[in-house]
């Protein structure tokens, strides 16, 4: 089996002395190109630089080098047009060594998972899949998705929901997945301080990741998964009762109105509304709808819902306690329960919970007082 460094796991270690690669490399004799060149996967130490390292920064051989297929999965639900930096995918990264430890205080796994063997973005199998998938939910097909429905479909897979309160503009990233492969267990970071229209329809993005972990990460997988959740939210039935509604109308702006009508029905974007009727009309053969997305966007921008951290809490933002409440009653998740008994028994610092949660160093020390009722550690 192929052999790669464990570049999170380094780069875990040169955060907690404050190095640079460069300094690393200089530490263990090396030029800066080939350092990151072993971090990125392209070449691997020999023998005598691969011990050089494990001494340098006291990392044990299973720390230091990992199988290539046992390699964190990581995928970014990203904000407008922002790009995934190799910074952002290494703090990811980062992120997943240190969320192995947590693995062993979860529940037990279950044996299966669903699955979708042969996802496509094509329009016929894609509504075939979703109703498969709301038959399993026990919802039919015009009927209103919940979030009850998304948050207990997730906890039946595995993927422990991680809510975040990232702030609404300052983070690169609205959602983040990471899968554990050998652990078959899924991580799905959510920004509690987003829309409510958007967040279900992340909710659903993210969800057809854990359908399909071999699409999570790749360009592929992202054009499934926005495809997935759009049809999840509002399939062809729903779709084809929008679309009936809005051509009996006269004019954009009533047109715009029935279709915000369902859009509110639903609690999704007036904007997932409109891509699903016009993909229900160009795959029946009909007339599209006489609207531009310029229209539909403007129209959702001066309409928009409160945030879901708004929602959630009041005031805002919560303390660390209603947080950790809030992940395990309202969306359902082991998370904190296990973070609490591996704290206790570790003794693992603030430090800790400010990288697995990339959040700043104040919350995580509250997060901490507020999980083992001390704030000095």
């Amino acid at each position: 089996m192929h052999k790669v460094i464990h570049s999170a796991s380094i780069k875990a270690a040169l955060a907690e002395r404050g190095w640079t690669q460069d300094q690393l490399a200089e530490a263990i004799g090396e030029s800066a190109q080939v350092v990151s060149n072993w971090l990125q996967g392209k070449n691997f130490p020999r023998p005598a630089k691969l011990l050089k390292l494990a001494t340098t920064l006291k990392l044990g051989f299973d720390q230091l080098v990992m199988p290539e297929t046992d390699a964190p999965v990581i995928a970014f639900r990203k904000k407008g047009g922002a790009k995934t930096t190799d910074e952002h995918i290494v703090r990811a990264m980062a992120m997943a060594a240190l969320l192995k430890p947590l693995v062993a205080y979860l529940p037990e796994r279950r044996a299966l998972h669903t699955s979708l063997p042969t996802p496509t973005t094509d329009y016929a199998p894609l509504q075939s899949a979703v109703a498969q998938v709301r038959h399993k939910l026990g919802i039919g097909l015009a009927s209103v998705l919940r979030y009850e429905h998304l948050i207990n479909e997730f906890r039946d897979n595995d993927a422990l929901l991680v809510p975040v309160l990232w702030g609404e503009k300052q983070n690169h990233k609205n959602a983040l997945h990471i899968l554990l492969p050998a652990d078959k267990v899924t991580f799905v970071y959510l920004n509690l301080d987003t829309h409510l229209e958007d967040f279900k329809f992340w909710m659903a993005h993210e969800l057809a990741h854990v359908y399909t972990p071999e699409l999570a990460g790749k360009d592929e997988g992202e054009d499934f998964a926005d495809a997935f959740a759009g049809a999840l939210l509002f399939p062809q039935a729903c779709a084809e009762g929008a679309y009936a509604k809005a051509m009996q109308t006269r004019g954009a702006p009533a047109m715009i109105a029935a279709l915000l009508e369902a859009a509110h029905e639903h609690v999704i974007s007036l904007n997932t509304v409109f891509l699903q009727v016009q993909a229900y009309a160009q795959a029946k053969g009909l007339k599209p709808l006489p609207l531009e997305g310029r229209q539909i966007h403007a129209v959702r921008n001066s309409v928009r819902d409160g945030l879901v951290s708004q929602a959630l809490f009041a005031p805002v933002p919560p303390d660390a306690t209603e947080l950790i409440k809030a992940t395990s009653n309202v969306f359902r998740s082991d998370f904190y329960v296990a973070m609490r008994q591996l704290l206790n028994e570790r003794g693992t610092g603030a430090g800790y919970l400010q990288q697995v949660l990339d959040i700043g160093l104040q919350d995580a020390t509250a997060m901490r007082a507020s999980l083992v009722g001390d704030p000095a550690r």
